[in-house]
C-alpha cells in the first residue's frame, strides 16, 4: 500500500498526486515510469514519473480520467492508497551535454516530459520547451517546466494563451532562428507525428516517448508493440524512448485506435 499524501487539480480530468514510494523515488531516473493499481482486482496503469523527492520519499504522478481505472485513481484523497506502486521499470532517459534541446510537450505529455527538461538542464544544456494544448486550461506544469527551461513557448489551438497555432509551429521558429541539436517531443501520438517530420527537414536529432501505448508494462500482453526502423519494439522493455524519426506512427496511431 502507497499512501497519497498530497492531491492537486490542474483540471477537471487532469489531477497530480505526490505518492509515498522511498525505494522508487531513491532510484527513479527520468524516463523511468510505474505501474498503479487501485482496489483488488484492479486494472494495470503504466504511469510515467513527472517528479521524485528522494528526501521525502515520494514521487509525483499527474493522471489524465479517461476510463474507469484512471477515474478510481483521480478520484482518490491524501490519506488514501493505492494498492500497489510498481517501478521504476523502462529505459532510462539517455542524458547528456549536447548544446541547445528543445522540448515539446502536448496536453498531459507534459508530465513526463518535466523530469527530462529538469535532467537536461542539469546536465549543462540550453533548454528550450514549447508546450501545446487545445485551450488554456488544458497547459500544465508551467511554472514548474520555467524553472528550468531557458525559454517557454506556449501554444494553444484556440489562442487562448500564448500563441495561436500548432506545436510544430513553435518548434519550427525555434530551429530557423537558432540551432538546435536535440529535440525531445512527448504528447500526442499525431503531434509527436507531426513534430518528427518537421524536424527531419532540418535533419535535427529527435526523440519521442511512446508511453501513451502501454497497458500492461512489463511486456507480456505485446499491446505495445510498435515498428522502429522496420523492426518489431516493445515500447515497455525496449522503450518508452526511441528515435522519432524511425517510429511507424501510422501503425501506432492505428494500434491506439483499438482501445476506443
Amino acid at each position: 500500500m502507497n499512501k497519497i499524501v498530497e492531491k492537486e487539480h490542474f483540471s477537471d480530468r487532469v489531477v497530480k498526486l505526490v505518492v509515498e514510494a522511498p525505494l522508487i523515488a531513491r532510484s527513479r531516473r527520468a524516463g523511468h515510469f510505474v505501474i498503479v493499481r487501485t482496489g483488488e482486482g484492479g486494472e494495470r496503469i503504466p504511469l510515467t514519473i513527472a517528479d521524485a523527492d528522494p528526501k521525502k520519499g515520494t514521487i509525483t504522478l499527474i493522471i489524465q480520467a479517461v476510463g474507469d481505472s484512471t477515474r478510481k485513481i483521480c478520484a482518490l484523497e491524501p490519506g488514501d492508497t493505492l494498492t500497489d506502486v510498481v517501478g521504476p521499470l523502462g529505459q532510462a532517459t539517455h542524458i547528456e551535454k549536447v548544446g541547445t534541446v528543445l522540448c515539446c510537450g502536448g496536453g498531459v505529455g507534459v508530465a513526463p516530459l518535466l523530469p527530462i527538461i529538469k535532467a537536461m538542464k542539469e546536465a549543462g544544456n540550453r533548454v528550450i520547451s514549447v508546450l501545446a494544448a487545445r485551450s488554456a486550461d488544458l497547459i500544465i506544469l508551467e511554472k514548474q517546466v520555467s524553472e528550468y527551461s531557458d525559454e517557454v513557448i506556449i501554444m494553444t489551438d484556440d489562442g487562448s494563451a500564448g500563441r495561436k497555432g500548432l506545436v510544430t509551429a513553435g518548434v519550427e521558429e525555434v530551429i530557423q532562428r537558432e540551432k538546435v541539436d536535440l529535440v525531445v517531443a512527448i504528447g500526442p501520438a499525431v503531434m509527436m507525428k507531426f513534430v518528427a517530420l518537421t524536424t527531419k527537414k532540418y535533419e535535427v536529432p529527435t526523440m519521442c516517448s511512446l508511453n501513451t501505448i502501454m497497458v500492461d508494462g512489463t511486456g507480456m500482453c505485446g499491446a505495445c508493440r510498435v515498428t522502429v526502423d522496420g523492426k518489431t519494439k516493445f515500447v515497455c522493455i525496449d522503450g518508452p524512448e526511441f528515435d522519432a524519426h524511425k517510429v511507424d506512427f501510422d501503425e501506432m496511431m492505428m494500434r491506439l485506435r483499438s482501445y476506443n
